[in-house]
């Protein structure tokens, strides 16, 4: 597999909408792979992303998106605990339905402008995202699997940070155009 460059994924990483249903068009059957959502500790980018104090918790959900199967993606969102009970409280029972559901069909809903991101090999995220991939999928994470994009969601004042990692062979699919 050829290494993927930020110009390889650009479409993917600067994609309008939901990447949920862009990426269910890639194939037959799309699924939503929880790995963990929980409360834990604020990380220092999601922190001020967020525009968080240094202290806090944040409740965050990590899933793997899977088109026939196939992992394609490893995302992380995160959110400040507090906004569970008002309004990202949604986010509680959300399983393994896609958070598309809940960011693109409110109009209370404003996305940040796309913020792509080269991963540190050797960095925490992409250490942990790699632990994850490797205890859901069985396989290691492709070592070029580096290219990040985050944005942040508004909802009455409370923000939602979403990051999602692309596997390199995206860069091979076009996303297409948002359906209609």
């Amino acid at each position: 597999m050829g290494i993927a460059t930020r110009d390889s994924l650009r479409d993917w990483l600067h994609a309008p909408g939901s990447l949920s249903r862009r990426l269910a068009r890639l194939g037959e059957r799309f699924e939503v792979q929880v790995l963990r959502q929980g409360v834990v500790p604020f990380r220092a980018l999601e922190r001020a992303a967020l525009g968080l104090p240094p202290r806090g918790l944040t409740v965050v959900r990590e899933v793997i998106l899977r088109v026939d199967g196939e992992p394609l993606i490893w995302a992380r969102s995160a959110v400040h605990q507090r906004a569970t009970t008002g309004p990202w409280r949604a986010l509680k029972g959300l399983g393994a339905r896609p958070l598309a559901h809940l960011l693109y069909d409110d109009p209370l809903i404003h996305r940040s402008e796309l913020q792509p991101r080269r991963l540190s090999r050797p960095g925490h995220t992409r250490r942990h995202a790699a632990r994850q991939w490797l205890e859901a999928t069985g396989s290691v994470m492709p070592s070029q699997m580096l290219w990040s994009r985050n944005s942040v969601f508004s909802r009455s004042g409370a923000q939602l940070r979403v990051m999602e990692l692309f596997v390199p062979a995206l860069a091979g699919h076009r996303p297409g155009r948002p359906v209609a």
